[in-house]
C-alpha cells in the first residue's frame, strides 16, 4: 500500500514538474538588451491592449517618446494611463489611426509630420484575425486590407521621416500562420472564395514579404526591417472566435494554460526594436528573440516584388 501511494505521489510530482518546465519553455525567449531610447520617437499601432500595450510600456520605460496609434481613442487613452503609470514616463501620447481607412492613415501621417521631427522605430503591430468576410472603408478584404495594406501605406508615407532618423527600424508583426499562407494574386480580396483562415494566412505572409522587399529597397539607408512572430499569446486578437470552426472553439480554452501572456508575447517586438545585434540585421523573420527561417513562400523575392507593385496600385501611390 505504501509503495502504491509512493508511486502515485511520485507520478503526480513528475507531472507537476513536467508541467512547470513545459510552461517555462513555452514562455519563449526574452529581450535582455539594456539599450536606452532617450530622445527617440516610436510609433506603435494597435497598442491599447495585448502585446502592443506591453511593447509601449517597455519602450517608454527605456525613455522613448511613444505614440500610441489606435482606432479606438477612448480605449487608447485608458491604456495610456497604464503605460504612463507602469513605465514612469509621461512622454506617451495617443493619436487616432484606423488602418482600415486610407483616409485615416493619410490624416494621421499629415498631422504627425507637423508635430514630429523624427521617427526612430515604427512597430506595425495592429491586426485582425480570422474575422467574417468584411470589407474596409476602401473595399479591401478586412484582413488583407488592415494587416497588410494599411501598414504598407502607413510605412511608405512615413518613410522619409524614418530615413531621416536613421539608424531606424520598422517592425512588422506577422505570425507563424504565414506558413500556411498563399498570396492569391488572382483573387487577392477573396471575392470568389473566402476562408477566414486562408485570408489570415495570406495577410501574415504579406507581412513577411513586405519586410523582405523593404530590406532590399532600403539597403544602405540605415533603415532595417523585421518580421515578427510573437507566439501563441492570450490576447483579444481572437475576438471573432464565435465564427471559428467547431474544433478550434473547443481547443482554444484548453490551450490557455500553455500560451504566452501579453508581456511574454511582446518580447520579440521589443528585441527587434532595441537589441544591438538585431540592429545589424534586416529583412529577416524572428521568433522568441532569434532569427528563424521563414516558410519557403516567405522567401520568394519575385512574389515580394509583385506584391509590392500591386500594393502600390491598391493604395494609390506612385513609385
Amino acid at each position: 500500500m505504501v509503495n502504491v501511494v509512493t508511486i502515485t505521489a511520485g507520478g503526480a510530482l513528475g507531472v507537476c514538474v513536467g508541467g512547470v518546465l513545459l510552461r517555462q519553455w513555452l514562455k519563449g525567449g526574452r529581450c535582455y538588451s539594456e539599450a536606452q531610447m532617450d530622445g527617440k520617437t516610436v510609433i506603435i499601432t494597435g497598442c491599447n491592449t495585448g502585446i502592443g500595450k506591453e511593447t509601449a510600456k517597455d519602450l517608454a520605460k527605456r525613455g522613448a517618446r511613444v505614440i500610441m496609434a489606435c482606432r479606438n481613442v477612448e480605449k487608447a487613452k485608458e491604456a495610456q494611463l497604464d503605460v504612463i503609470k507602469e513605465s514612469g514616463s509621461s512622454n506617451v501620447v495617443v493619436k487616432k489611426l484606423d488602418l482600415a481607412s486610407m483616409k485615416s492613415i493619410r490624416e494621421f501621417v499629415e498631422e504627425l509630420k507637423k508635430e514630429e521631427k523624427s521617427l526612430d522605430v515604427l512597430v506595425n503591430n495592429a491586426g485582425v484575425m480570422m474575422c467574417p468576410r468584411w470589407e474596409t472603408e476602401d473595399g479591401f478584404e478586412m484582413q488583407f486590407g488592415t494587416n497588410h495594406l494599411g501598414h504598407f501605406l502607413l510605412t511608405l508615407l512615413l518613410l522619409d521621416l524614418i530615413k531621416a532618423s536613421a539608424p531606424s527600424r520598422i517592425v512588422n508583426v506577422s505570425s507563424l500562420a504565414h506558413q500556411f499562407g498563399k498570396i492569391n494574386f488572382d483573387d487577392i480580396m477573396s471575392k470568389e472564395k473566402y476562408s477566414d483562415m486562408d485570408a489570415y494566412g495570406q495577410s501574415k505572409l504579406a507581412n513577411v514579404l513586405f519586410t523582405r522587399e523593404l530590406a532590399t529597397r532600403l539597403k544602405g539607408s540605415g533603415v532595417t526591417s523585421y518580421a515578427v512572430h510573437p507566439g501563441g499569446v492570450d490576447t483579444d486578437l481572437a475576438r471573432h472566435r464565435d465564427s471559428y470552426p467547431f474544433y478550434l472553439r473547443v481547443l482554444l480554452p484548453l490551450m490557455v494554460p500553455f500560451i504566452k501572456t501579453s508581456e511574454e508575447g511582446a518580447q520579440t517586438n521589443i528585441y527587434c526594436s532595441v537589441d544591438e545585434k538585431a540592429g545589424q540585421e534586416t529583412g529577416l523573420y524572428y521568433s522568441d528573440c532569434a532569427v528563424k527561417q521563414a516558410a519557403k513562400q516567405g522567401r520568394d523575392d519575385e512574389a515580394a516584388r509583385k506584391l509590392w507593385d500591386l500594393s502600390l496600385k491598391l493604395v494609390g501611390l506612385e513609385e
